[in-house]
């Protein structure tokens, strides 16, 4: 069990451009023991901005929001803390969407209509590392996307990984820690269904998922 259910409650970031859907789902997820609502963002770019101060563990993220739409927003904090989970709020409308946001690095996505129950057991999941589709997501989006969600930065350092380069190589050319780009590649194995650098290298290739 992830430490986090026990020792200390998880963090969570509220991401929706509506206030009463974002008071609604506080108050949900506030009733759970060992979950804290840390914040509320009403757009993307407040979303990346407190993810950037604060560190959540975890973020309920709507789809479609003004400006920064969830998407975006996913795909920047992914990429520069692939430590907080990203958990996508949605409707059935927006299966483009989703995939987009699955391809950033989202960890799950499920239907705002789902129970309360859902709602919880899906962030504990996610914030376990475990990856979250509602039945109702995976038919909706079932053939919009049948490659791999592996979002841009991976795929980077998936070919940095393919040309041989160690983990303090690849952190020094992205700008990022080696730890960073651990916690990178443990997403890409995840994606990819793999165990190591060679079987995720391999399984790219076979897929044309570089550029090499």
């Amino acid at each position: 069990m992830n430490k986090k259910h026990t020792s200390k409650p998880l963090r969570i970031l509220i991401a929706d451009d509506h206030l009463v859907v974002r008071m609604g789902l506080s108050a949900l997820i506030s009733l759970e023991p060992g979950m804290a609502v840390v914040g509320e963002a009403e757009d993307g770019e407040s979303a990346l901005e407190f993810v950037r101060r604060h560190h959540p563990d975890v973020v309920v993220m709507d789809i479609m929001m003004p400006g920064m739409d969830g998407a975006a927003a996913t795909a920047r904090i992914a990429a520069e803390f692939p430590e907080t989970r990203i958990l996508v709020l949605t409707t059935f409308s927006a299966s483009d969407e989703v995939v987009k946001a699955l391809e950033a690095g989202a960890s799950g996505a499920i239907v705002k209509d789902s129970s309360q129950q859902q709602l919880v057991t899906a962030i504990r999941d996610v914030a376990d590392g475990k990856r979250v589709i509602s039945p109702e997501i995976s038919r909706t989006i079932a053939g919009v996307s049948q490659k791999p969600q592996l979002s841009e930065r991976h795929r980077t350092i998936l070919e940095y990984v393919a040309k041989g380069l160690s983990n303090p190589e690849i952190g020094n050319l992205l700008g990022i820690g080696p730890d960073c780009v651990k916690a990178h590649l443990k997403i890409i194995y995840s994606r990819l269904g793999v165990a190591t650098r060679a079987e995720a290298v391999a399984f790219a290739l076979r897929e044309n998922l570089l550029k090499i």
